[in-house]
């Protein structure tokens, strides 16, 4: 699904990642994740897709958010455990967004 975003500025955190072959409580972590990023304040949508490597792009209404975010507890034990087990590599971006256009789509 596409995040409904509002009108920008606004800011991208975008989380590029090559995971390991352990699986183990990935999923669920992922989406704990997201159910607990929904919950911050500033958070404004979410995007994912994995093939080969994973992108998962988070909006957020400013960069304080995306700090409060970064140094959620529960979101430094996902942090930890992704570098222990399950990512060979990672990269994290941040940026602000200045401007956003799209498509919906024919309608019916």
């Amino acid at each position: 699904m596409i995040a409904q975003t509002p009108q920008p500025p606004y800011y991208a955190v975008i989380f590029t990642s090559v995971r390991t072959e352990i699986g183990d409580g990935y999923s669920e972590m992922a989406d704990k994740m997201v159910e607990l990023a929904k919950q911050q304040l500033g958070f404004l949508g979410v995007e994912s897709a994995r093939n080969e490597i994973g992108i998962t792009v988070s909006y957020w209404e400013s960069l304080e958010a995306i700090r409060m975010w970064k140094a959620n507890v529960d979101h430094l034990e996902a942090q930890r455990l992704g570098r222990k087990k399950w990512y060979k590599t990672y990269k994290t971006r941040i940026t602000k967004v200045e401007r956003d256009y799209g498509f919906e789509g024919l309608k019916d």
